[in-house]
């Protein structure tokens, strides 16, 4: 068992090294208008005049900080450092607080809403540059910015947050993440993506009131959000917490399950830490249920309608491989750590694309490469793929 944990930590080495993050450095720099290109298509040709996103640029920081941070290669800092002054020159709005949705090719302000997932990338790109280059400018934004989500966003009677604001933090009336998301004030999908970087911030800059923060995320997760009957994360909520669609997101599951055990385990309250651990073995096990072995894990389905969208996207494979490690780390269980090697059998025959780099958006139910989607772009990043060989590196040492 060591030696195949040992040889998926040294594949996924080289995957780093000489796949994902040369990609990245070598095709994504905008040389006429600095920081970073806005999209390559499913072919890898670059897209012109493609609009520049908060997602996209906050997730190559977190990326590129966290391998300096473990490998220590000068040039990751480099494209670290030039995503965090992009942020900070060109995303921040030094006015009302938080970060611009998007910029255009040229790097001016396109659409200035505030979505809360996207700061909330902000946050996790900013402390983890910390973690890695000790800059205390990288801090501070950190901080900003988390206040910015708590003066705005947080529900005092509900609690939680609310999804999305306008650039000066009014209501908006389309408050969707995406296009194929429902326009729900509250989503699992962004309380996640607070709680993850909120952990990270708590690495560095440990506060009591940070710490309660967590703690509350972590209450929302269990008592609103995790289906106390089916173990599954209801997506979809209005202010109260009414779960408004029927919906398993399976990569959602898997990946929700290793955040928490991790914020549980920076908040480094024993009894949170024993408590949170069967309710996220039983969601862990729940997104089992989407996991096919030898053919990876699907995308969703709807127990309401009975559709089933069986698509193999990237970083649902990237996800299921973390979690299902971490749940054998945790509880010892064997048979998940087989679905690990499983899915990184999958990941290495099906989704990395071997000809022209990094990995495709997807592998079609009918088992061709989705290219019709992005390589890179306002959500194909490297944060997924490149999190899952640093998290089994780490793990693994």
């Amino acid at each position: 068992m060591k030696d195949r944990i040992l040889k998926m930590r040294d594949e996924m080495l080289s995957e780093l090294t000489e796949n994902i993050l040369p990609f990245w450095m070598k095709n994504m720099n905008d040389h006429a208008n600095g920081g970073f290109t806005g999209r390559i298509d499913g072919n890898g040709r670059p897209v012109a005049g493609a609009v520049k996103g908060a997602i996209l640029n906050a997730r190559i920081l977190w990326t590129f900080s966290a391998a300096y941070r473990i490998l220590g290669k000068p040039e990751y800092l480099e494209t670290a450092s030039r995503a965090k002054d992009e942020i900070i020159e060109k995303f921040y709005d030094r006015e009302h607080g938080g970060v611009f949705w998007s910029l255009d090719a040229h790097g001016r302000p396109c659409d200035m809403k505030k979505q809360i997932y996207a700061i909330g990338f902000a946050i996790y790109g900013m402390s983890e540059y910390y973690r890695a280059a000790k800059d205390e400018q990288a801090l501070k934004y950190a901080v900003k910015l988390m206040q910015d989500i708590e003066r705005h966003s947080f529900d005092p009677d509900f609690g939680g947050y609310f999804e999305a604001f306008d650039r000066e933090w009014n209501e908006l009336e389309d408050m969707r993440l995406s296009e194929k998301d429902f326009n729900d004030c509250k989503t699992m999908n962004t309380h996640l993506h607070i709680i993850e970087p909120y952990t990270n911030l708590l690495r560095v800059w440990r506060t009591p009131e940070l710490e309660e923060r967590v703690r509350h995320l972590l209450n929302v997760f269990t008592d609103r959000i995790i289906d106390p009957r089916t173990h599954h994360l209801r997506l979809f909520f209005g202010r109260d917490w009414h779960s408004t669609h029927n919906i398993i997101s399976y990569g959602h599951d898997i990946e929700a399950s290793w955040l928490l055990n991790e914020a549980a385990d920076v908040l480094a309250d024993p009894r949170v830490v024993s408590s949170i651990a069967p309710v996220v073995a039983s969601v862990a096990d729940a997104a089992a249920e989407g996991f096919i072995p030898h053919t990876g894990m699907i995308y969703e389905s709807s127990p309401d309608t009975g559709a089933i969208d069986a698509d193999r996207h990237w970083w649902v494979q990237a996800e299921s491989v973390v979690g299902f490690f971490n749940l054998w780390q945790r509880t010892g269980n064997a048979d998940a750590l087989e679905k690990a090697f499983d899915c990184w059998d999958f990941i290495k025959k099906h989704i990395i694309d071997k000809t022209r780099g990094e990995w495709y958006w997807s592998l079609r139910a009918d088992g061709t490469p989705n290219k019709d989607e992005d390589k890179a772009g306002f959500w194909k990043c490297p944060y997924h793929n490149g999190r899952m060989c640093m998290e089994i590196i780490e793990r693994s040492a």
